[in-house]
């Protein structure tokens, strides 16, 4: 039987409402792709991330600071994805494509997060359809049905990150989930900022463990 565990919210971060404009976005985003390199990259990903001069660099130790994303979303492509959906999107994530119109690699389970013209309503992507169709069968998932429905698909892979439209805090942003369906578990974070930077404490406690070793 396929159920859904209680939703569950992390710790709050101290960057849970932080990020909102496209400058703010990509000083955080080239942190996040440094340690990306550093903690989860492989020798093989990073030959594909990196130039030649970088992987000197990083084997000789020195920092590396790579630009893992795409190039900004035009201010039209953004606001025609926004009346495609009948949305505005919210602070962060609009000031997220106007510094990188998607991300690849995520330290998460999904294989990247959408460039704004593939953003879609989870119950309209085939995926995320048959997803809900099969939550929808089995009695007891009514609240997480409704979730699916109401919600954005910002990211996909083997999990889901979903944007709730009608959960908005009082800074503007929309509730973040993670949704493993592997497991039934969804996780609820305060914004798509609070929500890509809990991958990133990831990767920092990572680092600070394979410091200690």
């Amino acid at each position: 039987m396929i159920g859904v565990s209680e939703t569950t919210e992390p710790e709050c971060s101290e960057v849970a409402g932080g990020l909102t404009t496209p400058e703010e976005w990509r000083v955080f985003l080239e942190r996040y792709g440094e340690l990306y390199v550093k903690v989860r990259a492989d020798d093989d990903e990073a030959v594909d991330l990196l130039d030649d001069d970088q992987l000197e660099a990083l084997d000789r130790g020195e920092r590396v600071v790579p630009w893992l994303g795409e190039a900004p979303a035009r201010e039209e492509a953004l606001v025609a994805s926004e009346e495609r959906l009948g949305v505005r999107f919210p602070p962060g994530l609009r000031g997220f494509f106007l510094a990188s119109d998607g991300w690849a690699s995520v330290d998460a389970w999904v294989d990247g997060i959408h460039p704004c013209g593939r953003v879609v309503w989870m119950r309209d992507s085939e995926a995320g359809s048959r997803v809900t169709q099969i939550y929808e069968s089995i009695p007891g998932n009514e609240d997480v049905v409704q979730l699916f429905r109401r919600s954005v698909e910002i990211a996909r892979g083997e999990d889901y990150w979903l944007l709730d439209p009608t959960d908005v805090g009082p800074d503007g942003e929309w509730a973040a989930y993670e949704f493993a369906p592997k497991y039934g578990d969804t996780t609820r974070h305060p914004s798509f900022s609070a929500l890509i930077h809990s991958g990133y404490e990831s990767m920092e406690e990572d680092e600070d463990e394979e410091d200690m070793d």
